[in-house]
């Protein structure tokens, strides 16, 4: 069957450059002007659609997403080899394009079937979870989860299953500094999080990031749902692990009591994420989900864009749609802080494109990011929030995480997040209890191949089978149905249990 997509595709009238849709032979022709390739050039990647001199600006999207290194000819591939970061004047204009968002009055909006907590919290899935306090006790906190049978879970078939989540850090750190609050916050996040019909905190009893501290810190609230256990006050491991066994059980009954019933979308707080990206991701997953994040707003729902390196160099898009001067400029700050923080360590924003991100066609972070920011839609950005706090403004947030993406999705799932879009170009695979993950894949040929791992295929946008728009309805629709109780494929596959990464900042001691 022959191909029938462009061959090309131009983002923008201003851009340089054009994204390769299918890979080029040297001396093929290219384009309405006519333009000859000069060498081979891989699907996903750019090619020169005119001269570019060395440090000429080089436009995809319409903005700057790097500097020529060398004259660049037309039908050239613009690469890492003749392109590189620079500094520019990027106009935050804070404010002055935010619009009113128009939310759909109460009466007729669409509804999800989900459990309300005796808090009024609305949960997606119903887990009992065991959460290690530190990395010394994650492997008893595994043994009890292992250690209840699926035989006995079978008699409480509304609870979704035990899970354990251990991390690799509480202890060795600086008491009260930064990387210890982040890390209570994101224990605290996890412990509140309505997707834990229960909860057991475990610790071992000697580490820096105490059982009882986190417990006073956060303002935690004990009882036959919130339990804590530290090893070092038990017999051993065995005598742990009964009582881990132990509480559980108690914490069962209750957690099998739950209904499901029909609640508004505007209940969904949705986790928006980017990782394994290519140069189709934006261009058709991210501005998908983008779509569908729209709508959800519209309908009074709530959505976290995150990952604050990978929106560097497309910052500005974000402060243009702030609700305030005090929103846009918290952003700035948080931009500003991260160029600090990179410096201090020897190293700069631009390092994160991996390989797998230039392999597919990125170069610059520059590029990745104007593309990831398109998964936040076209609605204000309402509100900035800190690593893992707690997210209540409805509406497109931002919450300020590393680009790392089990880290970055922890943070949202600690905030609040009750489901995951997850975009990926190169192919993810990964999930991330208690909490339901949708992979959109941005490409017909990964979502064939990993066919197994992937919600939806946003690559029949480049096929020509679907609009944008129209895939952000379709992920709009699987949003409802997820949240309502349907299976995602990386739940049916088990993930979820080792993706809970806290963000570990500040030095080890």
């Amino acid at each position: 069957m022959n191909d029938q997509r462009p061959v090309i595709v131009r983002l923008n009238p201003l851009d340089n450059v054009a994204v390769v849709l299918r890979g080029l032979a040297p001396k093929a022709v290219i384009g309405k002007e006519g333009v000859v390739c000069r060498e081979e050039i891989r699907a996903g990647h750019k090619v020169a659609m005119g001269e570019i001199k060395p440090k000429e600006p080089i436009r995809k999207y319409g903005q700057i997403i790097g500097f020529a290194t060398k004259t660049i000819r037309p039908g050239e591939w613009v690469h890492d080899h003749n392109m590189a970061m620079g500094d520019f004047v990027r106009d935050y204009a804070i404010g002055k394009e935010a619009q009113p968002v128009y939310i759909v009055p109460k009466g007729d909006h669409p509804t999800f079937h989900g459990i309300i907590r005796e808090d009024g919290r609305i949960a997606t899935r119903n887990y009992i979870g065991v959460l290690s306090t530190v990395n010394c006790s994650a492997s008893v906190s595994r043994f009890i989860a292992d250690a209840v049978s699926s035989d006995f879970l079978a008699k409480f078939p509304k609870v979704d299953g035990i899970v354990s989540l251990g991390h690799g850090s509480g202890c060795s750190m600086v008491p009260d500094g930064e990387g210890f609050q982040l890390l209570q916050r994101t224990l605290a996040g996890y412990a509140r999080h309505p997707n834990f019909a229960g909860l057991l905190l475990v610790g071992l009893g000697c580490e820096v990031n105490q059982l009882d501290c986190l417990i006073d810190n956060m303002n935690l609230k004990t009882g036959p749902l919130l339990q804590g256990l530290e090893i070092q006050g038990t017999s051993g491991t065995r005598d742990a692990v009964r009582l881990g066994i132990e509480a559980i059980q108690e914490m069962l009954p209750s957690a099998d009591r739950v209904k499901r019933e029909p609640v508004p979308v505007s209940h969904i707080v949705l986790g928006l994420e980017c990782g394994g990206s290519d140069a189709y991701s934006g261009i058709t997953a991210n501005p998908a989900l983008g779509a569908a994040v729209d709508l959800l707003v519209n309908w009074g729902g709530t959505a976290i864009l995150s990952e604050t390196p990978e929106i560097y160099g497309a910052e500005h898009l974000l402060t243009r749609r702030a609700v305030s001067g005090e929103v846009g400029k918290k952003l700035i700050g948080r931009i500003q802080w991260w160029e600090g923080y990179t410096s201090r360590y020897g190293g700069e924003i631009d390092n994160n494109p991996t390989p797998g991100n230039k392999a597919g066609g990125l170069t610059t972070i520059l590029e990745k990011s104007l593309g990831a920011v398109a998964k936040g839609g076209t609605t204000n950005l309402a509100e900035v929030y800190e690593y893992a706090e707690e997210v209540s403004t409805k509406g497109l947030v931002f919450m300020d995480t590393p680009g790392y993406d089990v880290a970055s999705v922890t943070g949202m799932v600690a905030g609040g997040a009750n489901l995951i879009c997850f975009t990926t170009g190169r192919g993810t695979v990964c999930g991330f209890k208690p909490v339901p993950t949708i992979k959109l894949a941005s490409n017909t040929e990964m979502h064939r191949r990993l066919g197994e791992d992937m919600d939806v295929n946003c690559g029949l946008i480049l096929d020509g089978k679907a609009t944008v728009q129209q895939m952000g309805e379709a992920i709009f629709n699987l949003v409802i149905e997820t949240a309502s109780g349907k299976k995602t494929k990386s739940e049916r596959l088990g993930f979820g249990d080792n993706e809970f990464v806290p963000w570990q900042m500040g030095p080890v001691l």
